[in-house]
């Protein structure tokens, strides 16, 4: 049984996306969900119907499946009920954004990732993106675990999602928890940074309560040495995505992966939290989100870069 592939869209045509899955041999045998988000206003409608418009020309799966969203949703609370409906119906499911391109096994790769992990519950997800580590050069393996998820291209099983609190509701005893704290930034120095935000109402992140419930249950991350996703949508596009994002870009991978079991890699959790780490720039962007002038600095920044 391959297992369902998850799809969401809004204002960009997924074409890129869909070609490259179905450069996967197995895209024939899996059912495509797409959800189609609803506009915003009307300057994004015409782009919207665009999309839907395209959405019904694609073929190459088992079978497709298109939900339009009377509303906009947004991409949190799409994602979050999204992957709850599937998921429950099917236990385990793929999930992808309108912005990703795959490599020509990555189906391969996380249906055998979901098979072989599915009893081993410290794994939390499976990850189809890697970061540009140094250290992997060297790394003799062809996956490692990390301690935070990513949400470019990943997959999850029910009995893992089902577990998520997605109100944070011992926020308030976590904010004074340094030691806590601490080891929640391992992933990352931007990781409590990013859950104070949303807990603020600044952003509307599903990613890092997903990452936050996964911090909690000490559960790990599954990562391939070399990435089977690459993101094209630092273009202004996206809701969420913007340029001048180079330190991000991999190259996409189609060697053949070897599913293994494996423990943390000390070398490769330091170099992912330093990748992770804030730079100057975004330190000032999350406090210019926190305490008010993000969309000025933005818009300023975007008038002198013209």
């Amino acid at each position: 049984m391959e297992y369902p592939i998850i799809l969401f869209t809004y204002r960009r045509i997924p074409e890129k996306t869909i070609k490259s899955l179905q450069s996967n041999k197995i895209s024939r045998d899996s059912e495509l969900f797409i959800f189609s988000d609803g506009y915003k206003n009307e300057i994004d409608k015409k782009d919207v119907l665009e999309v839907r418009k395209y959405l019904k020309t694609i073929k190459g799966f088992k079978n497709i499946t298109i939900i339009e969203r009377e509303q906009n949703w947004g991409l949190a609370k799409n994602i979050i009920k999204g992957v709850t409906e599937i998921i429950n119906k099917y236990e385990k499911v793929i999930v992808l954004e309108d912005d990703l391109i795959v490599s020509n096994d990555f189906l391969e790769y996380m249906n055998g990732a979901l098979e072989f992990y599915k009893d081993e519950k410290k794994i939390w997800s499976i990850s189809g993106y890697t970061p540009p580590l140094k250290c992997l050069e060297n790394y003799d393996r062809d996956v490692y675990i990390s301690v935070r998820a990513n949400s470019w291209g990943w997959a999850t099983w029910k009995d893992r999602w089902k577990t998520i609190d997605w109100d944070i509701k011992d926020w308030k005893e976590f904010k004074k928890d340094k030691k806590g704290i601490k080891r929640f930034n391992l992933g990352g120095n931007d990781m409590f940074k990013m859950l104070e935000l949303q807990m603020l109402g600044k952003i509307d992140s599903w990613a890092i309560r997903w990452c936050y419930n996964q911090f909690k249950q000490y559960k790990y991350t599954v990562y391939p040495k070399c990435s089977k996703i690459i993101n094209i949508g630092f273009d202004n596009v996206g809701t969420h995505n913007s340029t001048g994002f180079e330190k991000w870009n991999s190259n996409l991978c189609n060697n053949k992966l070897k599913i293994e079991n494996i423990e943390l890699n000390e070398e490769i959790l330091k170099d992912f939290k330093k990748f992770y780490d804030l730079s100057l720039k975004t330190r000032i962007g999350y406090f210019l989100r926190k305490y008010g002038g993000y969309n000025f600095v933005k818009k300023l920044g975007s008038k002198f870069l013209k």
